[in-house]
């Protein structure tokens, strides 16, 4: 249970709406308290081979997490290999998680099937 504001972290997720490579993503938001485990799904549009996971703290830019194609995993950031997880197993939703959510965990995070649909996004 959350006791201030401070002690807990807010998750929101972004869909890319009616671009050709809209995602579907769940839930809509989440708000975990200190020292939890948040998870995150992604499904993305049908026939596309990727699933790019960013995040967005206010005012801050994009910072990218981690990519896969098809199931494996391409590229892993630092941050990401020390505090979060991430699947995408055939047939089955991708999925992001925190392994032990801290207030700097509060962002909107953002999951796309093409790395051009986060350059849109980040310049606009």
């Amino acid at each position: 249970m959350c006791l201030g504001l401070l002690c807990c972290v807010a998750l929101f997720l972004w869909r890319a709406g009616s671009m050709d490579t809209e995602v579907t993503q769940s839930p809509s938001h989440l708000i975990k308290g200190k020292d939890q485990k948040a998870k995150m799904d992604c499904v993305p549009k049908e026939g596309h081979a990727y699933v790019y996971w960013y995040r967005k703290k206010l005012e801050e830019a994009f910072e990218f997490l981690v990519y896969f194609q098809n199931e494996d995993p391409m590229e892993e950031t630092a941050v990401f290999k020390q505090r979060f997880s991430a699947e995408c197993p055939k047939n089955s939703p991708c999925s992001l998680a925190i392994k032990s959510t801290e207030a700097a965990d509060s962002a909107l995070y953002f999951c796309a099937s093409s790395q051009s649909t986060v350059q849109h996004v980040s310049s606009s």
